[in-house]
């Protein structure tokens, strides 16, 4: 009978103990799932934060594209404001084998500005500064290996470009600027620019300051 009673004893211990042995194991497993989880999401906390301010980006920037011109497009529209000016579109395209008509002569001052010289588009004086390079009268010469054009046309235009510019007369260079000046500043809201001498509008009553452009004897010699 004491025999019995030892052994149902022991069997109780080794429950007891079977039993708090699977509770912490059980423990342990459920903190190493949570733990786990909390690391996953933290981990994917940043990238849902880079992913949401991507998409604001994104919604911020196809909300103000409407009235900002394209780079690439700009060309157009300085032609329709000087249909007169030479357009030097008679290059061949290295991927087509063919004339490419859109490749035009501002298109390709266009990038030069605002890609190779990495001036902005709407001031008239960085206008004059990419004019009067290609005029020869600043210290940075055109470049032929990052001219535009030079990758995807046959034959480099840079030189036929630069003596476009420089048949230019003065009166038609002024109203080269005045142009690309007017088509970005459209665009953007900023209203037209006024020319060198030109009142702005709505300020009749205020003195007229003339704006100091160092050079401009040299840009725009006739």
């Amino acid at each position: 009978m004491f025999e019995s009673v030892k052994t149902v004893n022991k069997l109780k211990q080794g429950l007891s103990f079977l039993f708090v042995t699977l509770s912490v194991a059980i423990f342990t497993l459920l903190s190493w799932v949570l733990e786990s989880g909390e690391l996953s999401m933290s981990a994917l906390e940043p990238s849902l934060l880079r992913s949401s301010e991507s998409a604001s980006v994104q919604r911020v920037a196809q909300q103000s594209a409407p009235s900002q011109v394209r780079v690439q497009d700009a060309w157009k529209l300085v032609y329709e404001k000087l249909p007169d000016l030479p357009i030097e579109n008679n290059y061949i395209s290295k991927e087509t084998g063919k004339v490419d008509p859109t490749n035009t002569l501002v298109g390709r001052l266009i990038r030069y500005h605002v890609f190779v010289k990495g001036r902005p588009p709407n001031y008239r004086f960085d206008w004059k500064l990419s004019l009067a390079d290609y005029l020869g009268a600043t210290p940075d010469y055109l470049v032929e290996s990052v001219y535009p054009g030079k990758d995807v046309l046959r034959s480099n235009p840079m030189e036929q470009d630069r003596a476009a510019i420089q048949r230019l007369n003065r009166s038609q260079r002024d109203a080269l600027v005045q142009a690309l000046v007017d088509v970005f500043t459209e665009s953007s809201g900023g209203g037209r620019t006024p020319a060198a001498g030109e009142k702005p509008q709505g300020r009749s009553n205020s003195p007229e300051i003339p704006q100091p452009q160092p050079g401009d004897a040299k840009l725009l010699l006739p």
